[in-house]
Order: structure tokens, then sequence, then C-alpha cells
């Protein structure tokens, strides 16, 4: 089995990793782990004043800010895994990855708003459920 984990770096990634992890029914020594961190893009004005390679470079930091804690975490689980990163709509982003990776199953953290928080700001977990057509777990 194929699963892919949508990791932005919150103590809420943190919980759904570690349940990952914690329930061999989900993940096996033989499964894989494709670990994604999505990076919002910055505004053109700002890659024009600043140029874009360190616009690149940012993003590069800032995705391995996240990726390396989970990468050294599943090293001690032994678990194969990949990790990525892209730049864009997060929701949309961990959509296509599952399908661009053929993954069988999407596992996230959400951060539990209400529901007057998601009608103010919406929700990428929402969005996910609502998008993906292939199982997601969602770890509060």
């Amino acid at each position: 089995m194929k699963v892919l984990f949508a990791a932005d770096g919150s103590k809420y990634t943190k919980k759904a990793l570690a349940f990952l992890v914690t329930h061999e029914s989900l993940i096996g020594p033989s499964d894989e782990v494709v670990v994604l961190n999505v990076q919002a893009p910055v505004p053109g004005r700002v890659k024009t004043m600043v140029g874009a390679a360190t616009v690149s470079a940012y993003h590069k930091d800032e995705a391995l800010k996240v990726l390396d804690p989970i990468e050294r975490f599943l090293k001690r689980h032994k678990l194969q895994y990949r990790v990525t990163w892209v730049i864009g709509s997060p929701a949309a982003e961990v959509v296509r990855a599952a399908q661009r990776e053929k993954a069988h199953m999407i596992v996230m953290g959400t951060h539990g708003h209400g529901l007057i928080g998601r009608a103010i700001m919406g929700s990428v977990a929402q969005r996910v459920v609502t998008e993906a057509d292939i199982p997601v777990l969602l770890v509060k």
C-alpha cells in the first residue's frame, strides 16, 4: 500500500505521524509513505523584487524545516518513505499528489476548527476529503 502523508509542520502533523506509525494495520514494512509538504506561493511582485533564485531557496528552506524532522522520525521506525514538496494551494496539491503517486490513502492532521472557523477560512482537510477519490484519514 502507498500512503500520501500531508505535512504542514504543525502539532497536528506530529500527532498524525505518530498515529500512522503506531498502527501497524495502516502501514507496514512493505508499504510506502510519501510525505508531502506544500509551500504557499509568494506574490509575483516579491519574486520580481528579490529574484527567482532567492524565492526558490526560501521555499526549499521552509520545506526542509518541515520535512527533516519527519525524515529523522521515519528512519527510526524503519519504514519505506520518500519526502517531497511542491508550491501551490495545499488542498489541490495534496489531491494532485495522491493521484500522481497512485496513493491508496491520504493521511493528514486536522486543526479541528469548528463550524464557524471552517465557514470563515475554510479547511484544507475538508477540501481534501471532498475532492479526493481515495480514503482520507484525518487525525485530530
